[in-house]
């Protein structure tokens, strides 16, 4: 049986449903996806054979690669949510792990690009957690 999951962007205008495992899920520290991610690290799931089909909102949907090199960043025009694409001429899907509404049936395989992390993302399991907003 085909595995099947189901995403969107934040403000749901974009609509997409992936068919097909995954078969890596990273956590990028590199200088380019904490940019794009605004945050300590991308969080990208990546499979060769898994296809995805747009469900809805698919001309709402923006892809912006860097000049020079390989990064990529697929966007909602109207949320600016981080969406799938596909890399290295169609061969290789990489689906932003937050942008999917199924569970994730995997952990993260490694921490990529580690040595390029923030200063700031060491010993972060130390800090107080909270289940809402600080008082």
């Amino acid at each position: 049986m085909q595995k099947l999951s189901t995403g969107q962007c934040l403000c749901g205008t974009v609509k997409f449903r992936v068919s097909g495992e995954f078969e890596n899920f990273f956590l990028c520290h590199c200088a380019r996806c904490r940019k794009d991610s605004g945050s300590a690290h991308s969080a990208n799931l990546f499979s060769s054979k898994a296809t995805i089909t747009w469900l809805s909102g698919e001309e709402s949907k923006k892809e912006f690669q860097l000049s020079g090199s390989q990064h990529v960043k697929c966007f909602c025009l109207d949320c600016g949510s981080a969406l799938p694409f596909s890399q290295e001429n169609n061969r290789m899907l990489v689906v932003p792990a937050g942008s999917l509404d199924s569970q994730i049936d995997m952990r993260p395989n490694a921490h990529i690009f580690f040595s390029s992390r923030a200063n700031w993302d060491n010993d972060l399991d130390s800090l107080e957690r909270k289940n809402g907003l600080p008082d």
